[in-house]
Order: structure tokens, then sequence, then C-alpha cells
């Protein structure tokens, strides 16, 4: 299309589009969030190019940081007290087992990798190497929080297995921001983009924005608590919710601090504090999958597959040390702590969708070590050892995009969790 098409022209696109290719999906009894992602790989920038990168890198951003922020709270709101109080330690040392193992058996797959194919060698600077290492293991600790939700929403998901995998994914995030911080710190003093390593911006800066969400998701929450008791009408309740969702991501993200922690509190804190929240949660759920259909369509448009040949020979390794990772690391975690028998078998391979966070860490990543080796004697070559690892990451993430739904919903589905007949939110 012309560069003179109003914005509006692609979003509708994309929401009819979308819709279409969900129901398509839903007939060949496929997850429909699988028919949104080919939808949008097929009009983006890999194949047809009706979406071409700059409109969906930089234009239509604005409807991904909303779908992102809505997804969040609807996280958030999934979380119930009691049943935190039954699973909350359980869900704290599986978080941190899953993303522990994540962590090191991609860093060990990685190094062997180096070793064998001689990468660790390649042109440029060597120094690149190990720092790369860190970088990539730590954004893949990263869980998708839009794509489970997704599919818990879709197949009406409730039981144990639901409840710790809701929990383990709103605290994931925010531990591998920390992992992240570290690594990136510890990588930029070794590539010499820094004087030395400090405690301070690796793991107290990031502290200070997971404070930040935390108590602006909070104060929100609490402020809407006290706004709705004057306005009990349902459009009312969805318009104040909406609003307060927006406010907070907007004030999370000019501050520098994660819109998406921000929201899951918002959502917690509605869900459980809030005598109208059943209504709230109701009405927010009828606008929801127009909502997933749109997220996860600019998704699929930002995959590109050209990275898969580009990054052949590491990109499945990456997804498959991954994969192992939070295998290893929940059946660690599960047998350290009571769990349900659900959750023990079946959670592990539920943590395996990827995409936001991870493709987010990873170009950021990029950008901060591009301009810091601009100076070097030889930033060409150099970049081109960071793009390897970048492609790698990325290409990683196309493939578990299309794979992770269907073990989801399988997951799901042989814990006796899936297609629940009653609403999502009704008895809680």
């Amino acid at each position: 299309m012309p560069e003179s098409t109003h914005i509006l022209v692609y979003i509708g696109l994309l929401f009819l589009a979308s819709q279409i290719a969900g129901r398509v999906a839903k007939s060949i009894r496929f997850p429909r969030i699988v028919g949104y992602l080919v939808v949008g790989i097929f009009l983006g920038p890999s194949l047809v190019g009706l979406l071409d990168q700059k409109l969906v890198d930089h234009r239509l951003m604005l409807i991904t940081d909303i779908a992102l922020a809505i997804i969040a709270f609807s996280i958030g709101g999934s979380l119930q007290i009691k049943e935190i109080k039954q699973l909350g330690r359980s869900i704290f040392v599986i978080t941190i087992a899953q993303v522990m193992g994540a962590v090191i058996i991609v860093s060990l797959a990685l190094l062997a990798y180096g070793e064998l194919s001689g990468l660790k060698n390649a042109d440029g600077n060597p120094n690149l190497f190990l720092p790369m290492v860190l970088i990539v293991a730590a954004v893949s600790a990263a869980t998708a929080p839009a794509a489970v939700m997704g599919i818990v929403h879709e197949y009406r998901a409730r039981g144990p297995l639901t409840t710790v995998l809701l929990g383990v994914v709103a605290l994931d995030d925010a531990l591998t921001i920390l992992l992240y911080a570290f690594a990136m710190t510890m990588a930029q003093s070794m590539i010499g983009l820094s004087a030395e390593f400090s405690w301070h911006s690796a793991i107290l800066g990031p502290m200070q924005d997971i404070v930040i969400a935390i108590l602006l998701g909070g104060i929100a929450g609490f402020l809407l608590r006290f706004a709705i008791r004057w306005f009990t009408q349902q459009t009312s309740l969805l318009a104040f919710a909406v609003g307060a969702i927006l406010l907070t991501s907007g004030c999370a993200t000019t501050m520098h601090s994660s819109p998406l922690l921000a929201n899951m509190v918002l959502g917690f804190v509605i869900a459980n504090f809030t005598v109208h929240s059943e209504d709230i949660f109701y009405q927010l759920e009828r606008v929801e999958e127009p909502i997933y259909g749109l997220f996860f369509a600019l998704a699929g448009a930002h995959l590109n597959f050209s990275l898969l040949m580009i990054a052949s020979g590491l990109a499945p390794l990456i997804t498959l040390a991954r994969f192992g990772g939070k295998l290893v690391g929940t059946q660690l975690g599960t047998r350290v702590i009571r769990v349900p028998k659900s959750v023990r078998r079946y959670l592990g391979i539920s943590l395996l969708p990827q995409a936001g966070v991870t493709i987010g860490l990873i170009l950021h990543a990029r950008g901060q070590l591009a301009g810091g080796i601009e100076h070097h004697a030889n930033p060409s070559q150099e970049m081109a050892v960071i793009d390897y690892f970048v492609n790698a990451v990325l290409a990683s993430v196309v493939i578990n995009a299309l794979l992770a739904p269907f073990l989801l919903r399988f997951a799901l589905v042989r814990a006796g969790e899936a297609n629940n007949n009653k609403p999502y939110r009704e008895g809680k």
C-alpha cells in the first residue's frame, strides 16, 4: 500500500484478518493463536509485505503496548490470594528453579557450540563470545505472558496447573529483567565499554525499577477501587479499568519502569480487594479476544523466516537448550516442594512460549553494544558477531511461537483443566 494510507486501514485489516485466521485455526483443531501468528507472518515483511518493516516496528507499536498492558492486567487478575496461599511457596521456588535451569543449560550449550564450531575464535573481537553467551542465556529465561494467557483464555483453563503457571509467568519476567541487567553490565565490562563492573547498575538499578512498578500498580489499584464505588454500570466499570490500565502503563514507561509488572500488580489488587472485580473482568473478557488477535497478528508480522537461514545452526540449539532448561528446572523445583501431580508432570512444557520480552531485551542489548563498539578498531566485524547471536535468538522465538501453543494446549488438556464450561472467573 502507498505510504499515504491511513494507519486505521492497517488496524482494521489486522482485526478482520486475525479473526478469520483464528476461526480457521479452530476449525482444524489448532489453537487460535497459531492462526493469528500465521496471518501476521503472511501479511508481514517476510512474505506478502503488506505490512512493511517501518509500519510494524514503529507506527503500530502503540497497539502492541496497549494489548500487552491489558494482557498483563488479566494475568494479575487471575492470581487469587486464597489460591496463592496454598501454592505461593511453590510458585516462588519453581520460578527460580526453571529460570536458572534455562540460563545454565543455554549457557553450557552455547559454550560447547562455540568450541566445536570455532565461533569462539571468529573474526572480530574474540572477547565478544562470552559476553554474548551471558546475554543470550539471560534473555532465554523469559516466558511470554501474552501467549500463556491467550491459550488459558481460549480454553477456559482452571485448576492447580493453571494457577501455578500464571503465578510463575507473573514472576518470571521480573526475574529475567534482573538477570538481563546483570548480564548486560558484565558484558559491557568484559568488552571494555564500561570502566568496571558495578553491582549498583547490575542489581540495585533494576530492583529500583521493579519496586517503582509494584508501587505504581498498587497505588493505581487502590485508587480505582475507591473510584468505582460511585460507578456501578457495566460500561463505566470497563471504561475505568481500561483508563487505569493505560494510565499505569504510561506512568511506568515514563519512569523507565516495567508497564508489564505494574499492570500485573494493578490486576491483582482489583481482583482481590475490589467489590465489583468479577464485573470488571467479565466486561474486559468480552473485548479480550479481538485484542489477542490483533496482538499476535502483529507479533507474527515481526517474525522473519529469513533469520532461520542466517542462524540455522545456533537457533535450534538455543530452542532445545531452553526447552531442556525449563523442563529440568521445573522438575527440580517441583521435587523440592510438594505440588499436585498435574503441576509436576505438565508445568515444564507449559513454560515454553517466548516472544515480546525476549525480543525487546535482545534488541535492547544489540543497540547498547552497537553504540559502544562504534569507536573500536573493527566495528563492522564485531557487529557481525553480535548480529549472529541476535538473529539466532530471534529465529528461536519464531520456532517457539509456532510450537509452544500446541504444547501448552496439550498440557492443559492432559491435566484436565481445559474446556471448563463455567466462565473463567466464576466461582473464584
